[in-house]
């Protein structure tokens, strides 16, 4: 069981622990040769990190606590500035280029509340892809099946992030979600991930993948832990969630789309779930929700990512296309083959079906769905075979891209049972919805974990 930022705060305040003994802690496990560190941290920022601890003891044994994660160790992906240092984003390839300035607005923020950074964390190259799979820095594995086969993908694109929490690296780690990539690696480890409506949290100084589609948010061991990540990264005062009643809710479960090749212990799980919250007064509607099936074609050519991913790579292809993990780059090319008129296509089209999808969703409280339809693959099966790795990118990216398109918020949370493999329950919202949305996943979670 994950020790909640609540719970670490009360340790702090209590005198039970202290910020350097907690950050010593994160930094040996990041450390230990027989550990996963050297796969889930691109940097690692020890000496930052023991001062802002010191920094933190300090000024808590003065009375002074700046936030509610003062203190602790968290992790940023290696898509954010921090200044001084070039931002590589899982790739080699910009090796050699400018340094940041400054910090990105994300990791200031964290700053200014007292978090310890204890590093930055690998990724899928440039965010490009679900699974985590990273040819340049090693791939984290997962902690489900670590030992057996090679191990498990930890999904991605925020894979580093995901295995920092689950490993101790990290109390909490920050990820980009651009098309499921704080969601993604959250299920399939067994922690929650936030996806907020993405205008909330500023992208300033974060390497972009599209910026129609992009958004911040953590990962963390309860949906509290991500509210309280939450505030901190939009610069919001925190305001503990109360938890939504279960009776009467209205959640939407579409029978269309969603569950398309799901695999039986994610279909158990789910269904599951789906049981309890009937049981506690829910009320559950399964029926299709014809939006969805749209989408595919809406995208067909690559959609926003294809096409923004290709105008800010294509220079950096002409320089070095060999660099780049071949099943990045591949992805990105798709881009060259569109036009300017098959981008507006995409821009007014979306338009449309964002309409659509809300009046669909009209009447419900939020939309309920499995996070991913397969639990995480063997990372040797996926790196054997293009075609093994490119439908399993696309099964697990499927469900979370439709509330990025939707410009929507949701949380995923665990819902698999102890000792079965990680499996996320899925809850979202449209854009705007982010407290209210909060607030009914942690009526959910305390349900699901009882």
């Amino acid at each position: 069981m994950f020790k909640k930022l609540s719970q670490l705060a009360a340790d702090l305040d209590s005198g039970r622990t202290t910020s350097v003994e907690l950050t010593e802690q994160a930094l040996a496990k990041i450390a230990d040769a027989n550990g996963e560190g050297a796969r889930v941290f691109t940097s690692v920022y020890a000496d930052q990190a023991r001062a802002a601890a010191r920094a933190s003891d300090a000024l808590r044994a003065a009375g002074l606590t700046r936030s509610p994660i003062d203190g602790l160790p968290v992790s940023v992906k290696d898509l954010f500035d921090v200044a001084g240092e070039t931002t590589l984003a899982g790739s080699v390839v910009l090796r050699g280029k400018p340094a940041a300035f400054v910090n990105s607005t994300v990791v200031q923020h964290l700053i200014n509340a007292g978090a310890v950074v204890v590093g930055k964390t690998n990724m899928t190259e440039f965010a490009y892809s679900g699974l985590g799979i990273n040819p340049h820095y090693g791939t984290p594995k997962n902690a489900w099946e670590r030992d057996v086969d090679g191990g498990r993908i930890p999904g991605g694109s925020s894979s580093g992030a995901a295995i920092s929490v689950t490993d101790g690296m990290a109390f909490a780690a920050i990820g980009s979600d651009t098309g499921g990539s704080v969601r993604i690696p959250s299920a399939l480890n067994g922690l929650t991930g936030f996806k907020p409506t993405a205008s909330r949290v500023s992208m300033k100084g974060v390497l972009p993948l599209s910026e129609y589609l992009d958004s911040i948010g953590p990962l963390a061991a309860s949906v509290e832990c991500c509210a309280i990540m939450d505030a901190v990264l939009s610069g919001e005062d925190y305001v503990a969630p109360a938890p939504h009643p279960l009776r009467g809710l209205r959640l939407l479960a579409p029978t269309n789309v969603v569950q398309d090749g799901m695999d039986e212990q994610v279909g158990a799980a789910y269904k599951a779930a789906l049981a309890k919250l009937a049981d506690a007064g829910a009320v559950i509607v399964e029926k299709a929700m014809p939006v969805l099936g749209e989408l595919a074609a809406i995208n067909a050519k690559g959609g926003f990512t294809a096409a923004e991913a290709y105008a800010w790579h294509r220079k950096l292809i002409e320089e070095n296309k060999a660099g780049y993990d071949q099943r990045v780059v591949s992805r990105i090319l798709r881009g060259k083959e569109m036009g300017a008129a098959d981008l507006l296509d995409v821009i007014h089209a979306r338009r449309a079906w964002i309409a659509n999808a809300e009046a669909q969703l009209a009447g419900y409280d939020a939309l309920v769905m499995p996070t991913v339809p397969i639990v995480a693959p063997r990372i040797a099966d996926l790196q054997a075979s293009d075609d093994a790795y490119y439908a399993a990118n696309g099964a697990i990216l499927r469900n979370p891209t439709l509330i990025n398109f939707l410009d929507g918020c949701a949380v995923s949370l665990p819902c698999h049972q102890q000792g079965q493999a990680p499996v996320g329950l899925s809850l979202a919202a449209p854009g705007g919805h982010d407290k209210r949305l909060l607030s009914i996943a942690l009526a959910v979670e305390s349900l699901l974990a009882g």
